[in-house]
């Protein structure tokens, strides 16, 4: 009889696994800032490059074979992961900084004008909850939906209908991004504060830094690892906020932490212009990569690798544990350099990012393939004007 049962439970925890890892239900996907997600075994890893015509500064989210992807105008569009070909687009009628999160076929994102959740079935606007600007991208965990606004509360809403369950006033503006561990809602102000707040709605505790915390804080070992733009890193006990380490990366933070908890390393890029990877346990710092321009970009891991973009116009690709460069990608060639601080996601060997210049890219991870790129076309253009005009002028002067 128990052998069955177990049977039973063992069958109905593989039929329910594919269903939750669908879903992509906070920014980079989980409290650890991963961005990753291991794709299907029938996936095609394709490479290819999408205009979104707008600047892409938020993240992308995937769920099913598609991917997510908002402009800063407010233009939401749903492209196939394998082939690069537009499914669908949304004009939210309002421009947003924030990244989108899905849940079982409900879309959640922060806009200027408040909380929207779209049906991606039938491509609309199910409820709106009018509030102030939304930059905190949404965390979705028990029916509930949390986020910060800019008027200073921190909201949990009913997923199905926008109702408001929780409310909590703090100071500041919130455009980071909470996690929510424990049964407690982990958030950054612009006061410079983190703050852990109940699910009860209780403040159970917060703790200062130097200046604001516009990133979004991890979780790993019962710790919590913030990144402020007073320059330091804060890694701040979960149960009572007491510091258990910091380190000064010299300039702002605005990056997003990102944990690896089987290496005990923590990722973070700062406008310093490294990323720099740390011990979780102590802070000590294990390698620096130099950009030459601010990082602030989220980094994504998968397998021995961490991924990231540049404000130098560079994608990088580093070996997470020596932080030596695999490979960099140059979309604008040089000539035609956006910033990348969107944050890369990945799914599979899939790699997909977006920059300032509103191209979404896929590379394929695995084999360090690129697509090739617009400005690849015209920087060859631009070439062949100067050489003609070389000519031109060189025939002058012997004239």
């Amino acid at each position: 009889m128990y052998k069955k049962l177990l049977i039973v439970l063992i069958i109905g925890i593989l039929c329910l696994s594919p269903i939750a890892a669908e879903n992509w239900n906070s920014f980079a996907g989980d409290v650890n800032h991963t961005a990753y997600r291991q794709g299907g075994s029938g996936f095609v890893t394709n490479l290819w490059t999408f205009n979104m015509e707008s600047p892409i500064h938020s993240s992308p989210a995937i769920y099913k074979d598609n991917i997510y992807v908002v402009s800063s105008e407010g233009i939401l569009k749903a492209i196939d992961m394998e082939t690069g070909e537009e499914q669908w687009k949304l004009d939210l009628e309002s421009k947003t900084n924030s990244s989108p999160i899905i849940n079982s076929n409900r879309l959640f994102i922060g806009c200027d004008d408040g909380l929207k959740s779209v049906n991606i079935n039938n491509h609309e606007v199910s409820w709106k909850y009018d509030c102030s600007n939304v930059e905190s991208t949404p965390f979705f965990i028990d029916d509930e939906v949390y986020f910060g606004s800019n008027d200073g509360h921190l909201y949990g809403l009913n997923k199905s209908n926008g109702h408001v369950n929780f409310n909590k006033k703090l100071d500041g503006e919130l455009k980071s991004s909470p996690i929510v561990v424990n049964d407690s809602i982990y958030i950054g102000s612009t006061n410079g504060k983190i703050y852990s707040v109940g699910t009860d709605k209780d403040l159970n505790w917060d703790f200062t830094t130097g200046d604001e915390i516009l990133s979004s804080p991890t979780y790993v070992n019962e710790t919590v690892i913030v990144g402020s733009t007073d320059g330091s890193l804060y890694c701040l006990n979960e149960s009572d906020g007491a510091l258990k380490w910091k380190v000064d990366l010299n300039n702002k933070i605005l990056s997003s932490p990102t944990v690896d908890e089987h290496d005990n390393s923590v990722f973070v890029g700062s406008d310093e212009g490294n990323l720099t990877c740390l011990d979780v346990r102590d802070g000590t710092v294990k390698w620096s990569h130099p950009t030459g321009d601010k990082v602030q970009s989220t980094p994504a891991l998968k397998d021995k690798l961490v991924s990231f973009g540049s404000n130098n116009g560079n994608f990088y690709v580093l070996n997470k544990y020596t932080g030596l460069e695999e490979f960099k990608y140059n979309p604008g060639t040089l000539l035609f350099n956006s910033k990348i601080t969107s944050s890369p996601v990945i799914n599979g060997n899939s790699l997909f990012f977006g920059d300032d210049g509103g191209y979404l890219y896929s590379l394929n991870i695995e084999k360090y393939e690129v697509p090739g790129s617009m400005q690849l076309y015209y920087s060859i253009a631009v070439l062949i004007i100067i050489i003609l005009v070389a000519i031109v002028v060189v025939k002058k002067v012997k004239k």
